[in-house]
């Protein structure tokens, strides 16, 4: 070929707007990560990790965040199949993104990270929600020796978390005087924190009586945050409401560590889901073939005897 021919050949490929993807370009992975959960802390620091990882690899890493707007994800999703990504890692429930079934049929690879497990997903890289939801019940029924009234703070729209309050729920029904006395799904747009407190003092307000709430269990630590912020301001603290959460956030692992009414948390290594799951990218984009559909990540319940605070 000329010099002159391909001169000309990459003259008319730029007058038609015709360009090869970025990943065909340099031969570097560009992969999108999805979520609309970023304002929440465990969320930040998978993706972060996960960030942190594939960077080292030499890839390419689009965050798009959605602000607890789903239905905006999927369309987004969209636009990173149409733009010709090299895989997709979501942060969400899958069942509520159609738009999965695009990249599927564009053959482009998607993970979930902390999502659930559909079909159209490789794998997904998870804590054992099960598991944690069992672990903080289970606290609480023995700290309350079986007797005792309980707030739940749970969040069915995503995955991950309404399994922890499926199991929850289950733990308290079979503890015969054991009693929720109420359910709370708050709003997550600002972190859960306000809303979770806001709701929490609507209970208290409702409860009076010393005694009348025992103990608040909550899918996340968030929520149980706002609780304790709710419990202290009504000036409550003294009657040795017992709060547990999951996640053994940076601020959680604080109030535990005190020794307050905030008692016990789930440490999820957040970091091992995101570098696992940019492992798990790496791996299938070899051309290895992914056996596993759900990889599970260790957890460790923290309380006052092992909470760490740096």
């Amino acid at each position: 070929m000329s010099r002159l021919f391909r001169l000309l050949l990459v003259m008319a490929l730029l007058v038609t707007g015709f360009a090869l993807p970025v990943s065909a370009q340099d031969d570097a992975p560009v992969v999108a990560v999805l979520t609309p959960y970023l304002a929440q802390p465990g969320t930040q620091f998978m993706v972060e990790a996960f960030q942190a990882a594939a960077e080292a690899k030499g890839w390419t890493v689009n965050v798009i965040d959605t602000a607890g707007d789903v239905a905006a994800l999927n369309s987004r999703l969209q636009d990173v199949v149409t733009q010709g990504v090299d895989a997709i890692v979501i942060n969400v429930d899958p069942q509520q993104v159609p738009a999965l079934a695009d990249a599927v049929a564009a053959g482009i690879p998607v993970f979930g990270m902390d999502a659930g497990s559909v079909p159209e997903l490789v794998v997904n890289v998870t804590s054992n929600g099960y598991a944690m939801a069992a672990e903080t019940a289970t606290y609480v029924v023995d700290r309350l020796n079986g007797v005792g009234r309980v707030v739940m703070f749970i969040f069915p729209p995503y995955p991950p978390v309404q399994k922890r309050g499926v199991i929850a729920e289950a733990i308290f029904n079979n503890t015969p005087d054991i009693e929720i006395i109420d359910q709370v799904v708050p709003d997550v747009t600002d972190g859960g924190i306000a809303d979770s407190r806001a709701r929490m003092e609507a209970i208290l307000a409702a409860n009076p009586e010393p005694g009348s709430i025992n103990a608040v269990w909550a899918a996340w630590d968030q929520p149980a945050l706002g609780a304790l912020q709710a419990i202290e301001a009504a000036g409550r603290q003294d009657e040795g409401i017992i709060i547990v959460g999951i996640d053994a956030n940076p601020q959680a692992v604080e109030a535990i560590a005190q020794g307050g009414n905030f008692e016990a948390s789930v440490a999820q290594d957040f970091e091992g889901i995101g570098s696992t799951t940019a492992d798990l990218v790496e791996r299938y984009l070899n051309g290895e073939t992914l056996t596993q559909t759900t990889v599970y990540v260790p957890t460790t319940l923290v309380t006052r005897e092992n909470a760490r605070v740096e």
